[in-house]
Parts: structure tokens; C-alpha cells; sequence
């Protein structure tokens, strides 16, 4: 199989309630041109954001499966607390149904926010009970309740933790919001080409100095878009480790996370050199094939930069960087230990009818 384990799904716009329309906090315009919020808007790059159209591009791209991910503009920062929770329950609701209706085709994740701990775990029993979910969309940074910016990975959210081990699922860390704290001016999309990978290598950070790999060892957590600037990080934490270990007493040394079988990282790093990268580092048995569809960073059909799905894994296996078992297993086995038995057994099953 060729599974692609990072993947989005915009709902149609009659599919997304009223309210979040009339309060503008998400919405998708009636020609399907563009998504928008309260003073933002973003156009829809790709019919397959929608779902029909998803699945006829997959059915061209010889994609067999898709991990669909939640919406990065539906974590909830910043939002009234009833809203929040009616926002991120429509969110997992639209995300169920369409694992429902098409098992062969999707494993979908579901969100919750980290601030609000007790609503949090009520929404993770519920969508893995009720809703059949198993995969946990988290943000690499979060709105606390007295709106201080955090890492996901913190002493308050690991009750959260606690409960995903439990339910031994997977775990997908995705960056957003970094605009809402970081105090720069919002231009030349630095947000989305410089500091979503700058929040995804922080958040590696405090996984890694935590030992929350060897803390919840049934829970396996994904990196999105390769961990890029983890990868070429490493050294620099590791000498600030040895150097000051007087500030990372209880911490763990950032070696070793290196390989780890419950720390997994997508193949979306856009070109071979970073991808040797983390191959070097990693190995291949902890690399998942991400792209990132529909959006216009993710690995979508592209005359100007020559590009279609999978490009990056076909050069890396012409290039020799891996073989072709490896190549094999990165489509699929791979992403099958990330999701975990249950969810796997489940795709391998509705593959084979």
C-alpha cells in the first residue's frame, strides 16, 4: 500500500455550522475559493481539499490511504471557552464521520486544547469511545487558561499524556499560531517557511529533554514536516547540554531520543539533503511518507517546481539515500507502527475486502 500520513480536509462550506460563520471564527465561502477567519482569508489552492475530489486525486496519485489531520485553524487559541469546545467537537465530528464512511480510504485524527485539561480528556474518551478515533492532532504551542503561550510538552499537559498511553495511540505534533506569539511582522509567509519549523524543533525539545518517548512508551508521536530544523539542531542542544548542565538538571540528554520506535518524523522536508539528513540521524524505520495535501507546501502537482506526489522519495531512492525496501516501508509499514495495531489491523482489513 501507499499510505500518506499527513494529510487535510476542508468540510464543504454548507457542512460548517452557523455560528462559526455569523461569530467569523472559520469558514469556507460558498464558491469554495477561499477559507476564511476574522481578518484572514486563504485561497483554496486544490479542489481536493474537499472530500469527493480528495478521493479522486488520491485514486490518480495511486494513494491508497490518508491520515487526515485536523485543521491547524481549528485548535482554538484565543476563543471563548464554550465556543472552543462547540469549534473542536465539530472539528472531530466531521473528521469521525469521514473515517466512518470511507474506512478504506481514511484514518482521521481528532484535536482537543491543552488548556482546559478536564474538557480535554472528556473529548479524547469520547472520540476514541464513541467516534472510533485514533490518532491525536496536537499544536506544537498552546493558549493556557490565562493566555500564556506554552509548549505542548509540559509538566501542566501531561495528564493528557497519561490517557493517550493508556489508549496507546498515535500522536500527531503539527506547528500554527505563531504569529499570535511570536512578535514579528507577518511578511513574506515567514511563519509558515521559517517558524513552523522553528516551533516543531522546540517542541522536540521538551519531548526529548522529558523522556516522554521512554515515559509513555505505548504512545508514538509524529513530528510534521520532518522536524526539519530539529534534524540540524541536534548538535547545537547537545553542546548546550554538556555545557550548562546546570540548566537541565532532571533532564534528559538530548542523544537519547536518537531513533527512538516511538519517535516518528514525515518525509515533507522539500529535498533530499534534508531528507539524507534525517535519514543519517534517524534511520529509516522511524519515517513516515507526509504530504502535507492539499496545500501549496506540501508535495502537490506543480509544473514550475517540477513536482507531483511522492517526488521527494523516488529522487531519494534514484539518488541511493535509501533502498528500495526502505522506500517500501516509509509508504507503508512505517506508517502502519506510527497508527498503532488496532488502526493498522483495521486498514489492512478493509485493503484486503
Amino acid at each position: 500500500m501507499r499510505i500518506n500520513a499527513h494529510s487535510h480536509l476542508l468540510p464543504y462550506p454548507d457542512q460548517i455550522p452557523s455560528f462559526m460563520r455569523e461569530k467569523e471564527i472559520f469558514w469556507v465561502d460558498d464558491s469554495k475559493q477561499f477559507m476564511l477567519q476574522k481578518n484572514w482569508k486563504r485561497p483554496v489552492t486544490d479542489p481536493s481539499f474537499f472530500l469527493n475530489e480528495k478521493m479522486d486525486w488520491m485514486s490518480r496519485n495511486n494513494i491508497d490511504h490518508a491520515v487526515i489531520l485536523n485543521l491547524s485553524q481549528l485548535y482554538g487559541n484565543g476563543l471563548r471557552y464554550e465556543e472552543m469546545k462547540q469549534v473542536l467537537r465539530f472539528q472531530n465530528d466531521f473528521n469521525g464521520k469521514v473515517q466512518n464512511d470511507h474506512p478504506d480510504k481514511f484514518t482521521c485524527g481528532f484535536v482537543i486544547h491543552a488548556g482546559f485539561i478536564k474538557s480535554a480528556l472528556w473529548e479524547i474518551e469520547r472520540c476514541v469511545e464513541e467516534l472510533g478515533l485514533r490518532v491525536l492532532c496536537l499544536p506544537t504551542h498552546y493558549m493556557d487558561s490565562i493566555g500564556t503561550w506554552r509548549t505542548i510538552f509540559d509538566a501542566e499537559t501531561e495528564p493528557i499524556f497519561e490517557l493517550a498511553n493508556k489508549y496507546k495511540l498515535a500522536v500527531e505534533i503539527h506547528p500554527y499560531d505563531g504569529e499570535k506569539f511570536i512578535n514579528l511582522e507577518n511578511t513574506a509567509w515567514r511563519f509558515h517557511l521559517v517558524w513552523m519549523l522553528a516551533q516543531c524543533a522546540d517542541a522536540y525539545h521538551f519531548f526529548t529533554l522529558n523522556a516522554y518517548q521512554e515515559k509513555y512508551p505505548d504512545m508514538r508521536v509524529c513530528f510534521a514536516h520532518g522536524g526539519q530544523l530539529a534534524q540540524i539542531n541536534l548538535g547545537r542542544r547537545i553542546q548546550g547540554f554538556d555545557g550548562r548542565p546546570d540548566l537541565f538538571e532532571g533532564k534528559t540528554h538530548p542523544r537519547k531520543a536518537i531513533g527512538h520506535p516511538n519517535i516518528f518524523f514525515d518525509t515533507l522536508v522539500h529535498d533530499t539533503d534534508s531528507l539524507e539528513l534525517m535519514v543519517r540521524r534517524n534511520g529509516t524505520n522511524q519515517i513516515v511518507m507526509g504530504l502535507d495535501d492539499p496545500y501549496p507546501l506540501g508535495e502537490m502537482e506543480s509544473q514550475p517546481q517540477s513536482s507531483y506526489p511522492g517526488k521527494i522519495l523516488d529522487l531519494a531512492l534514484e539518488r541511493k539515500i535509501i533502498d528500495q525496501n526502505q522506500y517500501d516501508d516509509i509508504w507503508e509499514n512505517n506508517v502502519l507502527r506510527w497508527l498503532g495495531e488496532e488502526q493498522a489491523g483495521k486498514i489492512k482489513s478493509n485493503k484486503s475486502n
